[in-house]
């Protein structure tokens, strides 16, 4: 699946799920990611929980269900690869950064690749 057209194309709701060292784990809504041109996954995180967790744990899971009737979406197994905070590729790809009431709020640009797609519901593999 063409994941840059599909979250540009598509509407719903996301949670990107986190744990840390501890395996304690977290969820929490997140907008649509940011399809970077080598394929990798961006987000943009403010230093809560789920930027803590990355720290100490890369790995993530990202749930997407489509807007509408039914249970349409993806799921995504994510691994960070790296972060950056602070710079102009910020500023560029935060949505919320115009209509917020916060504009000084450190925020982060985290990326991950995506190391497993399945579909919202199923394993995405036929029975044999």
């Amino acid at each position: 699946m063409n994941l840059k057209t599909y979250f540009e194309e598509t509407k719903g709701t996301g949670v990107l799920s986190t744990a840390d060292d501890g395996g304690r784990v977290n969820a929490a809504i997140y907008a649509r990611p940011h399809v970077m041109d080598d394929g990798s996954l961006a987000f943009i995180m403010r230093d809560r929980l789920s930027h803590s967790n990355l720290q100490s744990n890369p790995h993530a899971a990202y749930l997407f269900r489509e807007e509408g009737f039914g249970y349409k979406g993806i799921r995504l197994h994510l691994t960070k690869t790296h972060e950056e905070r602070g710079t102009p590729l910020v500023k560029e790809l935060c949505r919320r950064c115009r209509i917020d009431d916060k504009p000084d709020a450190v925020r982060y640009l985290v990326v991950f690749k995506a190391d497993k797609e399945l579909p919202l519901i199923g394993s995405g593999e036929s029975p044999e």
